[in-house]
C-alpha cells in the first residue's frame, strides 16, 4: 500500500482571498468549498441574525463587515444576494470606488450573466457568472452536495477558462450558458425544482387529509422511481390518469380537490393540460380519449359551484358529465441576504 498522502489545504500557501457579500444559503457554502481548495475567506457580511449564525457555522473566524470592507479584503468577491438585489449592489459598489481593478466579482444568480457586473467591468474587475444549479440548506453538507454539481457559467470568453477552473476547484461540472440564454436557462431550473417542491409538498398535504400516517415514507420511493424514469426517458415516462386518457378519474379528482383543497385545483388543472398535451404529441394519449379528458379539465375552472356531470360509479359527481371511477395507477426559504437556492433560483 502506498504511503504517500495528500497534502492538506490548509499547509498550502492560499492563492486567493475570498469574500462574501451576502451570507444567505449559497455565499458560505461556496467559500467554503474554495477553503478547502486552497483558497482562504478573509470576510463576509450579511444583515439578518440568520445569516450572521449561517456565517459563524460555515465560515468560522472570518469577521462579519460592511460590503464594501469586504472588497477591500478580498481577491476574489462571491456576490450571493437576491437577483433584484443584485444590478443595484454591484452599481453603487462600483460608484463609491469598492471595486478594485484585477479584482474577481463572481455572482451566482441564475436569472443574469456577466454584464450585469458591467459596472464592476469598467472599474477594472473581472466578471464571472457561476450559478450552482442546487438547492442549498445554509448548512455544511452543501458543501458536500457541490461534488458534481453542474454550474451555469457565464463570463467574458478571455475569462471562461478561469471560471470554468473556479468551479472544478469547488468539485462542480461547468456548463457554459450564453449570456442571451440566462434567463431561458434559469427558466428552466425553477420550472424544475420550484415547482417540484410546490407540488410534493401538497401531495403530502392531501396524504394526510386522506389519512396517510407518513406521506413522505410513501411519496419517497414513488417520486424517486418517477424523477430516474423521467430523466432517462423523458415524455416515455409519462403515466397516470391523464396519459392513459382516464377522464372519469380525472373528473373524481378534481371534484375532490374542489371539496377538500380547493387552492390545489387550479395547480392541478394547469399540470394535467400540459401532461395531456405532451402525452399526445408523443403518442401515448390516444385522440379519441382526449377530447372528454379535455373538457374535464376544461369544466374544472369552473369551480365547484360550476356544472356537475352524471354521478359516477364511486358516487363522485363527475364534473364533465362523464362516469367518474375509484381507479388509481400503481405507479435557495431564504433570508434577505440570499435569494440562492442553486437551482430554485
Amino acid at each position: 500500500m502506498s504511503t504517500n498522502q495528500q497534502p492538506d489545504p490548509r499547509d498550502r500557501p492560499a492563492r486567493l482571498t475570498v469574500g462574501v457579500v451576502g451570507a444567505g444559503r449559497v455565499g458560505p457554502a461556496l467559500a467554503a468549498s474554495l477553503q478547502l481548495a486552497g483558497h482562504r475567506p478573509v470576510a463576509a457580511s450579511g444583515i439578518s441574525d440568520t445569516s450572521r449564525r449561517r456565517a459563524a457555522l460555515m465560515l468560522p473566524d472570518v469577521p462579519l463587515m460592511p460590503p464594501a470592507e469586504v472588497l477591500q479584503r478580498a481577491d476574489l468577491v462571491l456576490l450571493t444576494v437576491p437577483d433584484d438585489t443584485l444590478p443595484g449592489l454591484v452599481a453603487g459598489l462600483a460608484e463609491t470606488g469598492a471595486v478594485r481593478p484585477g479584482q474577481m466579482l463572481v455572482h451566482t444568480s441564475g436569472r443574469y450573466g456577466a454584464r450585469v457586473l458591467d459596472p464592476a467591468l469598467r472599474a477594472g474587475a473581472l466578471p464571472l457568472a457561476l450559478h450552482p444549479a442546487m438547492t442549498f440548506t445554509g448548512t455544511p453538507v452543501d458543501v458536500q452536495r457541490l461534488a458534481g454539481c453542474s454550474f451555469g457559467v457565464t463570463a467574458p470568453e478571455e475569462l471562461r477558462l478561469a471560471a470554468e477552473a473556479l468551479v472544478i476547484e469547488m468539485g462542480g461540472e461547468p456548463e457554459w450558458i450564453a449570456e442571451e440564454k440566462r434567463p431561458l436557462y434559469h427558466a428552466a431550473l425553477a420550472l424544475g425544482a420550484n415547482h417540484l417542491v410546490t407540488l410534493v409538498a401538497q401531495s403530502m398535504e392531501l396524504l394526510r387529509e386522506a389519512g396517510v400516517e407518513a406521506p413522505d415514507r410513501m411519496l419517497g420511493p414513488l417520486l424517486g422511481a418517477a424523477l430516474d424514469n423521467a430523466l432517462r426517458s423523458g415524455d416515455a415516462a409519462l403515466t397516470g390518469p391523464v396519459a392513459r386518457g382516464d377522464a372519469g378519474t380525472v373528473a373524481a379528482h378534481v371534484a375532490e380537490l374542489q371539496r377538500h383543497a380547493p387552492q390545489t385545483v387550479a395547480g392541478y388543472l394547469a399540470m394535467a393540460r400540459a401532461t395531456a398535451d405532451r402525452a399526445l404529441a408523443h403518442g401515448l394519449l390516444k385522440p379519441e380519449l382526449a377530447e372528454d379528458l379535455l373538457g374535464v379539465l376544461a369544466d374544472g375552472t369552473e369551480g365547484s359551484d360550476g356544472p356537475k356531470g352524471r354521478q359516477g360509479t364511486d358516487g363522485t359527481d363527475g364534473t364533465d358529465g362523464t362516469d367518474g371511477t375509484d381507479g388509481t395507477d400503481g405507479n435557495d426559504g431564504n433570508d434577505e441576504d440570499d435569494g440562492n437556492t442553486g437551482s430554485a433560483r
